[in-house]
Parts: C-alpha cells; structure tokens; sequence
C-alpha cells in the first residue's frame, strides 16, 4: 500500500503529465488574438520604418497586416515545408499593390537576334560543372540594393550581372548606377520605373562607352529626371563588350552559365508566398508570366532540393537578407517561375576556359 507522500507525489506527476501534455496541444493551437496581433504589427511598423499620412490608412493597413499574418501562419503550420513565409517589408500590401508598385510589366523580347544566341554556355553531355557555385564567395557580388517603389527591377538586374563580370576579369568590384539606365536608356523598350529589359539594357552601355558608378551618379528611386541631371564630374566608365543569351529553357546551359559569372534572369514574382518569402528553398506554386527582373549568382543544394541563388533588389530586409533560393532541376525545361526562359549575360574581354 502507497504512503501518503508517496501517493501525493505521483497524483502530483500525473498532474504535471498531464499539463504538459495540454500545453503542447495548447501551444499547436493557438493563434495570437486581436493585442497581441497590433503589438506585433506596431513592431513591424518601426522594423520597417513604415509611416502613414492618409486619414485611416495605419488601420487599413492593419487589416491587410492580419490577412498576410493568417497567410503565413498557415502556411508555416504544414510540416515538411522546403521554405518558410513571414512578415517581409510587404505584409501591409495586398497582393494586386504588390503587383502594380513592383512588378509593372510583362518581361519580353520584342526581338530576335539569332546573332546573340551564344553557345559559349551550350551544355553538352560529359561537361563536367561544379556541383556548387557562390559568386559572392568570390567577391563578385556588391551587398544587397533596394529599388524602393520603382519598377526598375531590370536595370538593378543588369547592372548586378556587369558588376560581375567587371570583378571576374578585372578583380575590382564596383557598385554601378541602375540610375543611369533609368535616367539615360529610354530607347525601344526601356521605360525607367514603368519596366524594361535586361538585353536592351547591356545594349545601351555598349553603345554608351560603359556605365558610371552609383557613387558618381547615385540612385533617386525616381522617374523623369533627366539624362546625366545626377552626375558627378570626374566620373568613371565600367564597359562591357557585349551580351549574349543563354541557350533558352535549358537548366543545365543556364547552370553552366552561371558556373562562370552571374546571370540576369527574368521570373514570375506575383505571388504571395513570393512576396512573403523568408528562407529555404522556395518550391511554391508560379507560372511563366515574367515580370521581374533578378540575377542568379549561385546554385547549390539543400536535403536533397537543388536550388539557385537569386539576388533580388528589394532591399535586405526581405527574403533571405535579400536573397532567395529557387527550386532547380524541376521537370519543366522552362525552370521554377521561368528562370531559363530568358537568361542573358554581359560579356568583357577575359580568357575564356569552357
């Protein structure tokens, strides 16, 4: 027969079993109600120095706030994900503000130039590739840029893959100007903060004698202004010799490409689990609408998932310090969200080893 202490002290664990038990269920279940949902959005206010003037525009924004928090607790509830959502710089925004401030227009060649369809990256079977490539291990990738409410994602693209290609053949890595080709590239298609293209972009510099730094012609996020308005004297010119395009919906041509500089690709960002993406391998639902403009500066793999490495200019505080890894090597010769539809590459004189 127990003691009475005896007895005391196992009703005692039972007890605490049992409460342990429930606070697990308890923790699974729980959802934050409507003070600590406000808590949590005034402190992403200040994180991400968001300020609204309009008469009732904090509490409009509030509401949006909450549908993309249910988004991503719903999202990160499902076990197994290869990527996690959260409140990025965009929770305030609907997905069709998103759309329209970011992502302006369809991403297209209006032309073909079978001349620049190179086949300096053609993948052939036997070609041996690195199973891991990190540009920004080798110094060839300038930090993170925020192109604010401009659609000028495709200058920031090109611009990225020139800075990368400048270090590889020179061994200096200068921050280059995006408004430059926003301010001076109005040609064909280019069109500033209403959209662009990468190709023209590489065309323009040609044609231009290079490109100056951001330092000599600094960033505004603005439309309009005109051509050299922001220019410093005593400036100086990055050039390249040309570009060329990956061959197309080729992953592994796209690999090889990337296995020598960095690349500007185009890809379909309209999505929510996108525009709220935090880390990990993004495998999440996008089509082949490309409307945005990035450079791929890597590739690897992660517990099985190949992914590249996508520099995105939306500032550090989205994604993965601005980073985003893409699925690779699905079963689709286009590539998660589009990525080998249109990848092209600035090239500038250097010894090639293919």
């Amino acid at each position: 027969m127990a003691t009475p202490i005896r007895l005391t002290l196992l009703i005692l664990s039972v007890l605490l079993l049992l409460s342990s038990s429930l606070g697990v269920v308890t923790a699974s279940e729980t959802t934050p109600n409507e003070a600590e949902v406000r808590l949590m959005y005034e402190r992403w206010l200040v994180e991400n120095q968001k300020k609204y003037n309009g008469l009732g525009e904090k509490e409009r924004r509030f509401k949006i706030f909450k549908d993309n928090l249910k988004f991503v607790e719903e999202h990160n509830s499902v076990p197994n994900r290869t990527y996690e959502v959260g409140l990025t710089r965009f929770a305030d925004l609907t997905n069709e503000e998103f759309q329209a401030i970011y992502l302006r227009r369809k991403m297209v060649r209006t032309r073909r130039d079978p001349v620049k369809e190179g086949e300096r990256y053609l993948y052939k079977e036997g070609y041996i590739l690195p199973d891991e490539v990190d540009w920004r291990e080798k110094g060839a990738v300038v930090p993170i840029k925020d192109q604010g409410k401009c659609g000028s994602c495709w200058a920031f693209s090109a611009i990225g893959a020139v800075e990368g290609i400048n270090q590889i053949t020179t061994g200096e890595l200068l921050s280059l100007s995006e408004q430059e080709l926003i301010d001076c590239d109005r040609g064909f298609v280019n069109a500033g903060c209403d959209g662009g293209v990468m190709n023209y972009a590489f065309e323009f510099i040609m044609n231009n004698g290079g490109v100056e730094t951001d330092e000599d012609y600094p960033y505004t996020a603005t439309d309009g202004t005109f051509c050299n308005a922001n220019k410093k004297n005593n400036t100086r010119l990055v050039t390249i010799d040309g570009y060329e395009y990956v061959p197309q919906n080729d992953e592994k041509s796209l690999k090889k490409a990337v296995a020598h500089q960095p690349v500007s690709v185009s890809i379909e960002a309209y999505n929510q689990a996108f525009k709220l993406y935090k880390s990990g391998v993004f495998t999440g639902t996008c089509g082949t609408y490309l409307d945005h403009g990035v450079v791929v500066v890597g590739y690897g793999s992660s517990n099985g998932e190949d992914y590249w490495i996508i520099r995105n200019s939306w500032g550090s505080n989205w994604g993965d310090s601005g980073y985003v890894k893409l699925q690779r090597n699905i079963d689709d010769p286009l590539g998660k969200c589009g990525v080998a539809m249109m990848p092209s590459y600035p090239t500038k004189s250097v010894q090639w080893e293919i």
